[in-house]
């Protein structure tokens, strides 16, 4: 129980953390609703031409962009959060102070990235869905039962999100700056997660492969749950790929932990 209340703690104050960067909040809203504008109107000009195109009608892939756009701060698709710090943190030796403390390293910076997404869900969420609503007609479902299911959906994508990033963020124990790393790591959550187009659209073998690799856990699987196209056991077949890939990874960091943590100590850090 002490342990939780810990950790609960450090997921408030995460929330709390990027709560007061108001401006920079403001700014993402309005940057994701600005490139929403964009990506819904080409959408519109694609679904023209394609009706149908991936499995969706039109109203449904402009829900799509919007719930991207929505979502994308919240599961970090395009990394760039606790990974530069803690990348940051192992350069400089200040992760000897994070070693020190009474807690688990992994567990410890999940949990605070679990404030800051739960801050970027509430805080860039809603306003880009809201101002799409406003201008296009969305695929919205009415059923409380779909929203609960998105939800769960999400926090399995937020949980793979901060695994990739974590292991990412690892690298620097070896390669003494991840950035590039981080780098190859972004490139990869904005093409593989479905940000610009829904992975249902790749073609054959390329699209077998992108939609089987864990960043369609961010923001591909939660769409397709929000659109009312995983119901029943599909669902449940969505939350057993994302939940695979969640521990597959977390268990991979904390392998990958565990060999840093020697290299410290073999280091004298």
């Amino acid at each position: 129980m002490g342990q939780g209340r810990l950790y609960a703690a450090v997921a408030v104050s995460g929330f709390r953390r990027y709560a007061t960067y108001r401006m920079a909040t403001a700014a993402g809203v309005f940057t994701n609703t600005v490139f929403g504008v964009i990506l819904a109107y080409t959408y519109v000009a694609l679904w023209d031409e394609r009706p149908g195109l991936g499995g969706y009608d039109q109203a449904q892939a402009l829900t799509y962009v919007w719930l991207c756009q929505g979502l994308h701060a919240a599961v970090a698709a395009m990394g760039r959060g606790m990974e530069m710090e803690l990348i940051g943190r192992i350069r400089t030796g200040d992760i000897a102070v994070d070693l020190y403390r009474p807690a688990d390293l992994q567990t410890w910076w999940l949990a605070s990235d679990v404030g800051r997404a739960a801050f970027h869900l509430l805080g860039r969420g809603f306003v880009p869905m809201a101002f799409g609503a406003l201008l296009f007609e969305l695929a919205v479902p009415s059923d409380p039962l779909t929203w609960l299911a998105f939800l769960v959906s999400v926090a399995l994508g937020v949980v793979v999100s901060f695994a990739i990033r974590y292991l990412v963020a690892l690298s620097a124990f070896w390669l003494m700056d991840g950035a590039g790393a981080a780098q190859m790591a972004a490139l990869a959550g904005i093409f593989f997660s479905g940000l610009l187009l829904p992975l249902n659209i790749f073609p054959g073998v390329l699209g077998e492969i992108a939609r089987a690799l864990p960043w369609s856990a961010l923001l591909q699987k939660p769409a397709d749950v929000f659109l009312g196209e995983r119901t029943g056991l599909a669902l449940l077949e969505t939350y057993a790929f994302q939940g695979a890939w969640a521990v597959a990874l977390l268990a991979a960091g904390r392998l990958v932990q565990s060999a840093a943590t020697k290299r410290v100590v073999v280091q004298g850090g």
